[in-house]
């Protein structure tokens, strides 16, 4: 009976692909979908996992995957969705002595697609015997164009030899180690490890079941570099094909900071007249009448934006030669744009600028939507964000230190006191090197300078670009404005990394030595160690309010209290107020 049931389905292709968006956490775009199957809607097999049993029971597993690839590139192409298809294939039906030669490059080309709009997702459902067929399998495929991505890393039989042995475009993590990864320090660390083994594989990670906003600001933050999950879109026959920009562009917990001065749209926001969904057209044409600098019209329902009026189209439809006397009683529902581009007012400039100047709607002067959580507020021009990050530009050029380009001191008490003036929780880092000067004078000030590159460099990738700051007070003081909930993971990556990297500024039998012998201030020989950096942190929440020199002060003192502590050093300072006995503990990397 049930392999009677499974001959109908496939015989007669009764199955559906449902696709799930592939997003870009970089940049907030929808770079492919997965194709999932289902079975006949009214049927025991809709579920793909009782399919999949039938085909087991049946022995016909090869015969659905292979239908299931055939559908799955007939309803992509049909649906004309962007991005690539990413295919789930079994790897044992790759190597089956049976596998019909040139099936999956038919089918794309009968359906109008190339290889490279293909990423073979490999589901290791069982274990590998044979590498080394399937790595020149594999190759085969490769050769021709498609890419291969590893699923469900680390819920697999040998997953990571797997990723050691085909070397993937791609790798997943599994949802294990994403689902409540902002709460689990463990899941955290695993993930990160995973990353730099992909960063030095050449590997492209993607983190699988993301379901909230938390998961997806932590993967951010880790330098994942493509998000799967409910978050974004559940599976669907016809998904979403654009992300909404209000749900990455709208008000966070944090304080945009995109590693740069800069300021928000609240400066842009420009009044202009709105109408309502029923407003007749005779009344537009008079808003515009009367308005001739006017480029377009908000329609407003309840508070909230629901399309606009553009001056040119609007025009092209009602000076039309039977326009005034078709549709001047008509409401302007029925001919507004439907989708404008509309943004939260606290998103940062850059940010801002990026989704503008991408949008193909906009011309120079025309208006973009701005709303406070959803509620409208008024309108901006793609004119005057331009000026006003050029402005931005120059006066950040202005008091940025010459050597790493970071800003000095006049940005950093700024981010401060803009950080304390809205009650936002973050932690203040005072950076110090340690052996600094007898090495510069040893040495020369070029390398000196070099060793302060690298610094910067290393701050700069530790940071996040969104919720961190990294200021560079002068010679080798910087400072690091942490919003990143993982602050501290960061610093002893800092820590770590550094002391593997500054050994390459020293000659080689110095570092056989482990450091340099030079002239003190006293004119005597002294043996000074190899660098190492201080970290003094302390801690600032929205309990009280504080100074942005009382809290440098601050940071300063606990520099200080990591200078005493040898070799690479964290200390944190973990007072909210100033007590009599501090609450305060070092580390040591």
């Amino acid at each position: 009976m049930i392999c009677n049931d499974l001959d109908e389905i496939l015989a007669h292709r009764k199955l559906a692909s449902w696709f799930q968006p592939l997003v870009n956490l970089k940049e907030h775009r929808i770079i492919g979908y997965e194709a999932l199957v289902r079975g006949p809607s009214d049927s025991p097999y809709h579920s793909p996992m009782k399919l999949f049993d039938a085909a087991l029971r049946c022995d016909r597993q090869v015969d659905l995957e292979l239908i299931c690839r055939e559908v799955h590139i007939r309803n992509f192409s049909r649906l004309e969705l962007p991005g690539k298809l990413f295919l789930n294939v079994n790897p044992l039906t790759l190597q089956q002595p049976n596998h019909p030669t040139g099936f999956t490059l038919r089918h794309l080309e009968q359906y109008g697609l190339a290889p490279g709009d293909v990423v073979i997702e490999l589901t290791e459902q069982v274990p590998i015997e044979d590498y080394n067929l399937l790595r020149a399998t594999l190759g085969h495929y490769r050769s021709m164009g498609f890419a291969v991505a590893i699923d469900d890393l680390g819920a697999g039989y040998a997953g990571l030899r797997l990723w050691s042995e085909l070397r993937p475009d791609y790798v997943k993590f599994d949802k294990h180690f994403i689902q409540g990864v902002n709460e689990d320090n463990s899941k955290r660390q695993f993930i990160r490890s995973m990353q730099e083994i992909a960063l030095g594989l050449g590997c492209i990670t993607i983190a699988e079941g993301i379901e909230n906003q938390a998961e997806y600001r932590v993967m951010q933050s880790l330098g994942i570099s493509i998000g799967q999950g409910y978050h974004f879109d559940r599976p669907k026959a016809n998904p979403m094909r654009d992300l909404p920009v209000l749900q990455d562009l709208h008000h966070e917990a944090y304080c945009p900071l995109p590693g740069q001065r800069t300021e928000n749209l609240s400066n842009l926001i420009t009044e202009v007249p709105t109408i309502q969904p029923n407003t007749p057209l005779l009344d537009v044409d008079e808003i515009f009448s009367v308005n001739p600098d006017l480029w377009s019209i908000p329609v407003i329902d309840r508070s909230r934006p629901v399309g606009i009026i553009r001056r040119h189209e609007f025009l092209r439809l009602f000076a039309s030669r039977y326009g005034r006397d078709l549709y001047s009683r008509h409401p302007i529902e029925k001919f507004m744009e439907p989708d404008p581009l509309i943004i939260d007012k606290h998103i940062s400039l850059e940010k801002v600028s990026k989704v503008v100047t991408g949008s193909k709607q906009l011309q120079p002067g025309e208006y973009f939507i701005i709303v406070d959580q959803g509620l409208y507020v008024g309108v901006g021009t793609v004119m005057d964000l331009l000026r006003t990050i050029t402005d931005l530009q120059v006066k950040n050029a202005r008091y940025a230190n010459p050597l790493t380009g970071l800003p000095g001191n006049v940005p950093i008490n700024e981010i401060l006191q803009t950080l304390i003036r809205n009650q936002h929780t973050f932690t203040t880092c005072y950076v110090d090197l340690d052996n600094f000067k007898p090495f510069n004078d040893f040495y020369d000030y070029n390398r000196g300078d070099q060793v302060l590159q690298m610094l910067a460099k290393l701050l700069a990738d530790e940071a996040h670009p969104d919720r961190d700051f990294i200021g560079h007070i002068g010679g080798d003081d910087f400072m690091l404005i942490f919003q990143s909930e993982d602050w501290e993971l960061r610093c002893q990556r800092i820590l770590k990394r550094f002391s593997q990297q500054v050994t390459h500024f020293y000659d080689s039998r110095h570092r056989k030595d482990g450091g340099i012998y030079a002239t003190n201030r006293s004119g005597e020989q002294v043996f000074y160690p190899l660098m190492t950096v201080s970290i003094g942190a302390t801690r600032s929440s929205t309990a009280h309010h504080q100074s942005c020199h009382e809290v440098a002060s601050r940071a300063s003192e606990a520099k200080r209290m990591a200078k005493k502590t040898k070799g690479n050093s964290l200390f944190i300072d973990r007072r909210s107020h100033h007590p009599k006995v501090p609450s305060q503990h070092s580390t040591t990397a």
